[in-house]
């Protein structure tokens, strides 16, 4: 099969590129345009204070068939329409705002998905960027392979039409919608992050079963057998007891199995307190 020259020129440029650099001055927000089966179009936005590797960059991802878009840095990014993409990669460090700064700002205007760069040892800078909301994340040096993967992967998780899952769960106190991506604790709506509504679903559709941190950690990242990740399950579990309480729900419903994973607990029958709740929210 022949090769393209311009392909492989651009193939060759990135990797060395990669290889040789940490990453460690760039805040990568890939913005662009690529499209997948049918008629769908998905935008993404490279934001990246390293100039040379954000053209690279783009010349990559556009050989995937994107059309990429470039700012380089925070700012550019939070002044921008965010809603307009559909997925922002966003690396830790940048040189006038941190990536964990633009990250908590947008997430108090905006629900798109957010892919972080983290330094290869950097299990805090994981933990604060889901703690922050981030869906998922790519360490550097960034294999652009996987960083391309991981950008089509959470686009899937967050276009029902393509994952192919639909249909509405309830279990006990807590109701989701799979085709809007949209889940309730007696009737309250909650606020989810990507990885938390994916974390929440498989947990709901295995109600009464133990689920490991490592199949929990396959299902929302794609990632397993790592210390870093039974650390990250750990956090977005924290992060959804603390949202499905002040909504009206029950802490307890997702259990801790020591030493092994969690269990999304079914629901016993009606009791006085769980009626109580139901008819404060119907009042």
């Amino acid at each position: 099969m022949r090769t393209n020259f311009k392909e492989a020129s651009a193939r060759g440029r990135l990797y060395r590129k990669c290889r040789n650099f940490s990453l460690s001055g760039t805040a990568v927000i890939v913005s662009a345009i690529f499209r997948e089966q049918g008629d769908v179009v998905y935008r993404v936005l490279i934001v990246d204070d390293d100039v040379e590797l954000t053209e690279l960059l783009r010349e990559y991802i556009e050989l995937e068939g994107f059309t990429v878009e470039c700012v380089h840095d925070g700012l550019a990014c939070l002044r921008s329409d965010v809603d307009v993409h559909d997925l922002i990669v966003l690396d830790v460090m940048l040189p006038s705002i941190s990536g964990f700064e633009v990250l908590k700002r947008l997430r108090q205007r905006s629900k798109v998905p957010v892919i972080m760069l983290t330094a290869r040892d950097g299990d805090v800078d994981r933990v604060v960027g889901l703690e922050l909301g981030a869906d998922d994340y790519v360490s550097k040096p960034v294999n652009p392979r996987e960083l391309i993967a991981r950008i089509r992967a959470v686009l899937r998780r967050t276009n029902p039409a393509e994952s192919g899952s639909s249909g509405e769960l309830e279990v006990g106190d807590i109701r989701l919608d799979a085709a809007s991506r949209s889940a309730w604790a007696i009737g309250r709506r909650l606020e989810l992050t990507t990885a938390e509504f994916d974390l929440l679903q498989h947990l709901m559709r295995n109600a009464g079963i133990i689920v490991s941190r490592d199949e929990l950690s396959s299902a929302v990242f794609g990632r397993k057998h790592a210390a870093s990740a039974d650390r990250n399950v750990d956090t977005l579990v924290s992060k959804v007891r603390r949202k499905i309480v002040p909504a009206g729900g029950v802490e307890t419903c997702i259990k801790t199995i020591r030493n092994v994973g969690y269990l999304y607990a079914l629901p016993s029958a009606s009791t006085p307190d769980r009626d109580r709740r139901r008819a404060a929210v119907d009042d």
